[in-house]
């Protein structure tokens, strides 16, 4: 890939949920050939695993490395309504079940709380000589999905995972979202 940075190719699909559980997603791709060679792979393994599932595509993502990944989520309660979560992210959230809960609108204080509460935190203000993840990115897009959640009912449950948090000052990235609507 001339002159261009490394890259992920993860599955496009409605009805895939998990992508890494059914191969289907190719990390760290750094050249044409091996792009060229992974994309055909990729969709030979999600369609032997899941062979009724519609495939939209694969994404040709820019890969994104030294983050720290974590998981901002909403259900939708009847009777409480928009329910948020926090927690450390990726395929370690179901794992490690290390999330804490809010319900929506948020306050700058319930984010921060809700961040300082799981047991994983210290590893987001930097161990053992890594540097601290920007928390105030965090922060920040847990209080816009909050909004989000509250200006439009219709949406019942919203995943951002896993949300790459960068170094201290350098914001995050949403690697991958679902978002279900409730029709009316």
């Amino acid at each position: 890939m001339t002159g261009v940075q490394t890259c992920a190719l993860p599955i496009s699909s409605p009805d895939i949920l998990h992508k890494s559980d059914v191969g289907g997603i190719k990390l760290n791709i750094d050249s044409d050939d091996e792009l060229r060679d992974e994309f055909p792979r990729l969709l030979e393994k999600v369609e032997r695993y899941m062979p009724q599932a519609l495939i939209w595509g694969v994404n040709v993502s820019k890969m994104i490395n030294n983050g720290r990944e974590v998981i901002v989520g909403v259900n939708r309660d009847p009777q409480f309504g928009p329910l948020i979560m926090f927690g450390l992210g990726g395929i370690y959230v179901e794992v490690l079940k290390d999330v804490s809960f809010r319900i929506a609108p948020l306050i700058r204080e319930d984010a921060k709380a809700m961040i300082s509460e799981i047991r994983s935190y210290l590893l987001l203000r930097g161990v053992r000589g890594e540097t601290k993840a920007d928390v105030e990115s965090i922060i920040d897009t847990i209080l816009r999905v909050s909004q989000l959640v509250t200006d439009f009912p219709r949406i019942i449950e919203m995943d951002i995972n896993p949300l790459i948090v960068l170094a201290e000052g350098r914001g995050c990235v949403a690697a991958d979202v679902r978002i279900s609507l409730r029709s009316d």
